[in-house]
């Protein structure tokens, strides 16, 4: 009678040895790493951080150049004849799976010029520009697709075992960057913010503007995985400013005699390049640059956009694996 339940005690250590083997191996990497066997798992599997780099397309919404009407703004005054280059590097950390925080250094060339538009008064106004953007910015993320991912190693023919990751997102976020309008004078590009145009820093007129605002981003992107580490995307960013002189041009004309004798000739020239050849239809005078004339819309303030490929690495984890002889 003993001997039968020695036996089947036996038995049933063997049958069950594996199962407590696995509990202890799962319990000692717990201990290992000083967290919870549940809590393991979730880190292991939690997304890694990524590298962002990207290059593209940005233009300018603002006074300079647009639409062939007054009165435009916002995306219906664009002018894609002044395109010009974009760029972009960032790091982007996700919470969980729908929810990221993304901060970075942005790069736009923006420029603008009423020689591209038809509508007479711009065109007559012929101011010129063009501005280097240096962006620093974070950002929220919100996923509209969940990242799908199947084994770590593809299986040729193999089903479930394909690894994809489409991803949409939408993103909003604060941002500070730092622009320096010039025009072309003779030959080279002159900064225009210390010149004052519309008679800035002058007795009895505002001070001159700073050259760092603040800005809104926000925007979509879409990514699509290549391989394990690397996806490609395009993102299309916008960005509201709380500035309006991106392009030097808001408020209305100082008178120029006086521009000239204070701050000289290139400040004179450079406020009022007019070609004062309006049609009588508009103005009688053929001339609307006088001191109190408009320049610019200060209500409107500027705003710059990019269309970006992007390019993402995934940035591996440390296996830290130390083992005990």
């Amino acid at each position: 009678m003993l001997k039968k339940m020695l036996k089947k005690l036996i038995l049933l250590l063997l049958v069950i040895s594996p199962f407590i083997s696995s509990a202890q191996y799962r319990h000692f990497r717990a201990k290992r790493f000083k967290t919870s066997t549940s809590s393991f798992y979730r880190r292991k599997n939690n997304p890694r951080p990524e590298l962002i780099l990207g290059v593209g397309a940005s233009n300018f919404l603002g006074e300079l150049g647009g639409a062939n009407q007054t009165g435009t703004f916002f995306v219906r005054d664009l002018e894609i004849k002044a395109t010009a280059p974009s760029a972009q590097i960032a790091g982007r950390f996700k919470l969980n799976n729908h929810f990221a925080i993304k901060g970075g250094l942005y790069y736009e060339l923006v420029k603008g010029s009423d020689k591209l538009t038809k509508e007479p008064y711009r065109q007559n106004r012929n101011l010129s520009f063009k501005s280097n953007i240096f962006e620093l910015s974070l950002q929220g993320e919100f996923f509209l697709t969940r990242e799908q991912q199947g084994a770590r190693y593809k299986i040729k023919n193999a089903r479930g075992f394909k690894s994809y990751d489409f991803q949409a997102y939408l993103f909003l976020g604060v941002g500070g960057f730092y622009f320096n309008p010039k025009a072309f004078y003779y030959g080279s590009w002159e900064n225009l913010q210390p010149l004052g145009t519309e008679g800035q820093g002058l007795p009895g007129q505002k001070a001159k503007y700073s050259r760092v605002a603040f800005c809104i981003p926000y925007g979509i992107g879409v990514k699509e995985a290549i391989n394990r580490y690397w996806s490609v995307g395009v993102e299309v960013g916008m960005r509201k400013t709380f500035t309006d002189y991106i392009d030097d041009v808001s408020g209305v004309y100082y008178d120029n005699n006086k521009l000239r004798a204070a701050r000289g000739d290139m400040a004179a020239d450079l406020a009022d390049p007019s070609l004062s050849n309006l049609p009588a239809g508009i103005d009688g005078n053929g001339y609307q640059t006088a001191a109190g004339e408009v320049r610019g819309h200060s209500q409107h303030k500027d705003a710059y956009m990019f269309l970006n490929v992007t390019f993402s690495y995934k940035i591996p984890k440390k296996q830290r694996m130390r083992f005990r002889y």
